[in-house]
């Protein structure tokens, strides 16, 4: 009798990983700034996700002093299938943490900062009213430092989203991450439409705010189902959208279907241009927060052209 390959994982779900294309290779720029911008982050007992959520951008982004600054501790209470953060019961809220996040951004001299946090179903609020005490923090101790928060959904948690919205970020980035029909799979603790309800929301409330969503591709879906995502976006006026490569973290996550070719995200950023977005970030390693501030300045410049288009006609 042949024994199982994991006798461990017999009742467990195991998805052997594929082996990378030639295209997706994570580089370092500068390895003296990289220990930097860690010891800052260790110093200050700081999470982030490039660290929980092992980034393949980690290296190149920390050589450039970028880093995503992941509040509320590293521990979700959802379990998304796609996901290398860790799932569980958190511990309490840290009342210092909105010091320490305006502090390291101090020290790392940052023009652009992003600010995410795991999922806090167990909060009455989902932990808005501490992303809006870091963003405050943050600016008071940096003015002259753009803010963009990536945000959980706030599912079943009525107007609390208006709380971030209450400091002023200056980009507001909600993922979507597949299209509808995987969502039971892959993000079974949330609702692909409360997302799109969220983001529309948002834009509703502060017009002059810059509103971002990202997904990831080869998961399962199909051209036809990532344009429909592009569409009900663009219908909540959403500024900007990233397109990725999933990666399967571990054997134990979601099995990852196929990767794409640098060519199909070529051709998924001229259709979602086409379609009005702002601005479109779309390649293997495209990440929500990578490239952010740079991103940032071109989502000014596109929207400064718009305008000027718009009182020329």
């Amino acid at each position: 009798m042949t024994k199982p390959r994991h006798p461990e994982k017999v009742n467990k779900p195991y998805n052997p990983i594929k082996k990378k294309p030639d295209w997706i290779r994570s580089k370092i720029l500068d390895t003296q700034t990289f220990f930097k911008t860690k010891a800052v982050v260790n110093k200050n007992n700081l999470h982030t996700v490039c660290q929980e959520a092992n980034c393949p951008n980690i290296t190149e982004c920390w050589s450039k002093k970028h880093a995503t600054f992941m509040i509320m501790g590293d521990t979700c209470t959802r379990g998304c299938a796609f996901c290398d953060v860790k799932t569980g019961k958190p511990g309490q809220l840290d009342p210092f943490e909105p010091f320490k996040i305006a502090k390291a951004v101090k020290e790392l001299n940052l023009n652009h900062v992003v600010i995410t946090s795991v999922d806090r179903d167990d909060l009455k609020d989902g932990g808005a009213n501490h992303f809006k005490n870091v963003v405050l923090e943050t600016k008071k101790n940096n003015p002259k430092t753009t803010i963009e928060v990536l945000t959980p959904d706030f599912l079943k948690k009525g107007d609390s989203f208006k709380r971030v919205l209450e400091s002023n970020p200056d980009v507001f980035n909600h993922n979507i991450e597949t299209v509808p029909s995987l969502y039971v799979k892959v993000r079974p603790g949330s609702r692909y439409f409360a997302s799109i309800k969220l983001l529309d929301s948002v834009k509703k409330n502060k017009p002059n705010i810059f509103t971002k969503s990202g997904i990831m591709v080869g998961l399962g879906e199909n051209k036809n189902e990532i344009i429909q995502v592009m569409d009900d976006l663009r219908a909540a006026r959403v500024d900007f959208l990233t397109i990725g490569q999933y990666l399967q973290p571990s054997p134990k996550h979601y099995p990852l279907q196929r990767y794409y070719h640098p060519n199909e995200f070529k051709e998924l950023k001229d259709i979602a241009s086409s379609k009005g977005f702002l601005l479109v970030a779309s390649s293997p390693l495209t990440r929500s927060s990578y490239h952010a501030d740079e991103d940032f300045k071109k989502l000014k410049l596109n929207r400064d052209e718009q305008l000027k288009c718009q009182q020329l006609q």
